[in-house]
């Protein structure tokens, strides 16, 4: 069963596309590698046995799209994670946010219209619900004004689908992530931010390093216990492991609507100082840090209810902070040792 996944040399891609191929799926990567390389994909082989297809391709340029699939008929379903991701980025270049975003998702559904293709599994983000009134946020709870351009897209996004799926035989599960974190417990791929990573746990390990003079820690006046905003951390393989649940429950047509929408989350918001102290316990190095003005489009606090995912999908977080934290740690230093 081919299953198409686009920014698959990212960092949930790529270790989705482990966890497909570990689970019999034969995987192929679209990406254009703007913020990401190509030899994540000689280390998923590595860890699989496997050398999942590669074809580095724009999604925004429609005829590249279109060369891609009749480059590789028989595509059952797709995974689309190919967007821009950065919360604070968007707030400064939104014109590029909507047109990557939006563009690509809309070549790329009309593609998979042309070829028959009726299985879509969605990136999206707890990001729609913008600061929720009512926590932990339950699939149910209303999208509110989203903080940032970012957020905006995968709001925009999720609308495009459900539309496409009302008049059509089109299926989509719309996966609403929090936070992801870690990396693969070989080591052998983790997050890799070009530049100045915009998440927390790379911010961390990169000082730890000695790559960052110090952490910046946006923010300690929040409405929160220690001032610092709070967030649901998911360890990578976990999410990975969830959109491969997705995917059966499509193709196997167990879906009851046909967009669906799943929180992904532990349930368990943690604050950034939490986090900290979390990665010094485990790494046992103690890190230079500061408090720097809060960044815009953040919001204040937002944990997961993931018992929609728990009992539909049959999946479950298993992974703790600690155990994030050691596996970043983990892929940092083999990065140093790179």
């Amino acid at each position: 069963m081919k299953i198409l996944v686009t920014g698959g040399t990212g960092y949930i891609g790529s270790h989705t596309a482990v966890e497909l191929q570990e689970a019999g799926f034969e995987v192929i990567i679209a990406d254009n590698l703007s913020n990401s390389e190509a030899g994540v994909i000689d280390r998923i082989a590595e860890i699989t046995g496997t050398r999942p297809a590669f074809e580095v391709v724009d999604l925004t340029d429609v005829d590249a799209t279109g060369k891609l699939f009749l480059k590789y008929p028989g595509i059952i379903a797709v995974i689309h994670f190919a967007a821009l991701k950065s919360v604070s980025e968007s707030v400064e270049r939104p014109l590029a946010y909507y047109q990557n975003n939006i563009v690509s998702l809309l070549n790329l559904i009309r593609e998979m219209e042309c070829q028959h293709i009726p299985h879509l599994v969605f990136s999206s983000s707890c990001t729609v619900y913008g600061q929720p009134e009512k926590l932990p946020v339950t699939e149910d709870a209303p999208f509110r004004t989203p903080w940032s351009p970012y957020g905006n897209t995968k709001q925009v996004s999720e609308q495009i689908i459900r539309d496409v799926c009302r008049v059509s035989s089109f299926n989509s599960i719309l996966l609403r992530y929090f936070n992801p974190a870690g990396a693969h417990h070989t080591a052998l791929i983790g997050e890799l931010p070009l530049g100045v990573p915009n998440n927390l746990v790379p911010y961390i390990t990169q000082t730890a390093a000695g790559k960052r003079d110090y952490l910046r820690i946006f923010g300690n006046d929040y409405n929160t216990p220690d001032g610092t905003a709070i967030r649901d951390y998911i360890h990578v393989v976990d999410l990975a492991k969830a959109h491969v649940a997705a995917l059966t429950r499509l193709v196997e047509r167990k879906n009851t609507q046909q967009a669906e929408a799943f929180n992904l989350g532990t349930g368990k918001g943690y604050s950034v100082m939490e986090v900290v102290q979390s990665f010094e316990r485990v790494s046992g190095v103690r890190l230079n840090y500061r408090y720097v003005p809060r960044r815009p489009g953040d919001v204040e606090q937002v944990w997961a209810d993931p018992s929609l995912a728990n009992r539909e999908l049959a999946w479950k977080a298993e992974q703790d902070l600690d155990e994030m934290l050691r596996s970043a740690w983990n892929w940092e230093k083999r990065l140093m040792e790179r």
